[in-house]
């Protein structure tokens, strides 16, 4: 199980937050929020053992689907998440 948080909650508490970016390589790499790690969710099956099971981690995709997929496949494996709604369409932050 997880939790989700608005935009508008992640874009006020952001500076201390571990980010997992769940978009495609090319996605990422036209622009995400900094301090975001790449984890497209192609790839999370094979990679996710690389994420600490002591640490909350906010997941965010395009617009919420792939991050809620993430999430619930992560929450499954034992690890705390939250699901940023929204996504990179609703974000209005820096981009790197």
């Amino acid at each position: 199980m997880y939790r989700s948080v608005s935009m508008d909650e992640f874009g006020q508490k952001r500076e201390n937050l571990n980010i997992i970016d769940v978009r495609e390589a090319d996605e990422f790499a036209a622009g995400h929020i900094p301090g975001a790690v790449s984890m497209p969710l192609s790839g999370l099956a094979q990679g996710f053992e690389t994420f600490k099971k002591d640490k909350e981690y906010h997941v965010i995709c395009l617009s919420g689907g792939r991050s809620s997929m993430a999430c619930d496949f992560l929450g499954n494996q034992g690890y705390d998440v939250v699901n940023v709604m929204g996504g990179m369409s609703a974000w209005r932050g820096d981009i790197e």
